[in-house]
């Protein structure tokens, strides 16, 4: 046996191996989706891991001027994030609507989507004034030793849903990655 022949042998078995299409093959909507979910669920990781424990250990929750600062980096995120869901909505509806997903995955893609908002606005409009406004009444000096129960409960809510979204997110996120089909090889 001829060494070209050994080697056209081994090359025989990656001839049925088709690699997925990239990311731009994807269809436009499918891609801003993917982006913008990518960008969210890393910035609320940043957030989450980096930032806020950051302050934590650096003691600026014993500081009095830790409210104001915390309401507006919170409000101002939230803010940013009812754009970023509601792009991310936007993104996966049209792509449904365009059959840029599979049949199976249209309905589930636009249902976790419409989650990741309803999190978002629950967070905005529900759990952050709530905290803000608990935390206006606080007398600092006292905070220090002894945190609130009513506090502790809305913190505990804002991670729970914090999950919940850092959950569906990459939910979304993998079915939409892990989902090749090219709206262009179909015909509409």
């Amino acid at each position: 046996m001829k060494q070209s022949e050994v080697n056209q042998g081994h090359l025989e078995g990656f001839a049925e191996f088709q690699p997925s299409p990239p990311l731009s093959a994807l269809g436009p909507w499918k891609a801003i989706a993917i982006l913008v979910l990518s960008l969210w669920i890393g910035g609320s990781l940043v957030l989450d891991l980096v930032v806020m424990p950051s302050l934590y250990w650096a003691g600026m929750m014993a500081d009095p001027g830790f409210m104001d600062a915390g309401a507006v980096l919170f409000g101002t995120f939230n803010r940013v994030e009812l754009l970023l869901a509601g792009t991310t909505l936007a993104g996966l509806l049209a792509a449904s609507y365009l059959q840029e997903f599979s049949p199976r995955l249209q309905h589930w893609t636009v249902v976790l989507g419409g989650v990741l908002l309803a999190v978002v606005l629950v967070d905005t409009y529900g759990l952050t004034p709530h905290m803000v406004s608990l935390g206006a009444t606080l007398n600092w000096p006292t905070l220090a030793s002894t945190v609130p129960e009513g506090m502790n409960q809305l913190h505990g809510a804002y991670f729970a849903l914090e999950m919940v979204k850092l959950l569906t997110g990459a939910l979304v996120l993998g079915l939409c990655v892990r989902d090749r089909r090219s709206p262009f090889s179909t015909v509409r």
